[in-house]
């Protein structure tokens, strides 16, 4: 169980006691698109990586969480709200290497149930080391799949950053179009796309 390092051991919250509920993987061609679970995001906040390790079954980057916390506290707030939601929420990318080794090479997600427009809003990202292997594409195309045969979900929208070129040509490559853009209090200006799959 989580342990607050202030006054000892946590009460499990309402979304803690729902970590039964299965979530399907998503699989790519190289890819293992494995759910989050409470547990596992707990670890990473907690920077415990043998117990992260444990709960993705895989080998976790060291530095992973790091670029995780402002999506982890956001993300358990809304599995403690509704633990439903978790299959539209933050998965890890699994790749299997020569040897059979499991590592986490990103993260990938929907940032929430579809919107009231039908519409899913993607999130994702690859760890430095595995990038330009077209594993964004590969990891986005499944979820954009999953959710379109699933969930006959067939819209969705990306928050871009206009430095961002590999994410905006990743888009691009999707046929999403330019439709606005907001300031993000985390991560400044950021361009609003949208696009239908497939």
């Amino acid at each position: 169980m989580p342990t607050d390092r202030a006054s000892g051991p946590a009460a499990a919250t309402p979304a803690e006691r729902e970590v039964d509920l299965s979530v399907e993987t998503i699989r790519a061609p190289r890819l293992e698109l494995v759910s989050m679970t409470i547990p596992f995001m707990r670890a990473l906040q907690a920077r415990e990586y043998e117990t992260a390790n444990r709960e993705a079954g895989a080998l976790v980057p060291a530095g992973f969480a790091e670029h995780l916390d402002d999506f982890i506290r956001y993300r358990l707030l809304q599995l403690d709200a509704d633990p439903s939601v978790r299959q539209w929420l933050g998965r890890v990318m699994v790749l299997t290497d020569a040897s059979g080794a499991r590592h986490v090479v990103g993260s990938i997600g929907f940032h929430g149930p579809p919107d009231e427009h039908g519409r899913l809003e993607i999130g994702y990202r690859v760890e430095a080391a595995y990038r330009r292997r077209g594993l964004a594409r590969e990891a986005v195309q499944a979820m954009f799949n999953w959710a379109a045969s699933t969930h006959g979900i067939h819209r969705f929208i990306a928050s871009i950053s206009p430095t961002n070129e590999p994410s905006l040509r990743l888009a691009a490559g999707f046929g999403f179009v330019e439709t606005g853009s907001h300031i993000d209090e985390v991560d400044g200006l950021e361009i609003e796309l949208e696009a239908d799959w497939p």
